[in-house]
């Protein structure tokens, strides 16, 4: 079956919803990254990168997830787009923990691979996005 085309008013419903899951992944990871600063809860990029991806992970995936409920999605697609903050360290630990890559260079990688993850787990769910389904 092929899947329906993005024209007109669904385009906009879709991008609308991707540029929605962009700001609440970064509203999830400045608000509850400022709070665990707050009260002494944050851990270092340079000393432990691995643990303070995962924390941010968590972070992003907070807001987002929060969002997504709010505007009705199902938690398949929640968790599928949850899933993309987590994602892209699969590849990169291991070349961390081999000295291949520095923990900046897995901030960085791990963040720009999020978002065609982020758009890939929406074209997966068409419908869903340019908002047929709910």
């Amino acid at each position: 079956m092929t899947p329906p085309s993005i024209t007109g008013r669904r385009w906009s419903k879709f991008a609308l919803h991707y540029v929605e899951m962009i700001l609440a992944m970064f509203a999830g990871m400045f608000v509850l990254g400022a709070l665990q600063s707050a009260v002494g809860l944050s851990v270092s990029h340079e000393e432990s990168p691995e643990l303070a991806y995962l924390i941010m992970a968590v972070d992003m995936s907070v807001g987002m997830a929060a969002w997504m409920r709010f505007r009705g999605h199902r938690w398949p697609p929640t968790l599928e787009m949850c899933a993309a903050m987590f994602v892209p360290v699969v590849p990169l630990y291991p070349l961390l923990w081999l000295g291949v890559i520095d923990g900046g260079v897995l901030m960085v990688v791990a963040h720009v691979a999020m978002f065609p993850l982020m758009l890939a787990a929406m074209l997966r769910r068409l419908d869903e996005y340019a908002g047929c389904a709910h």
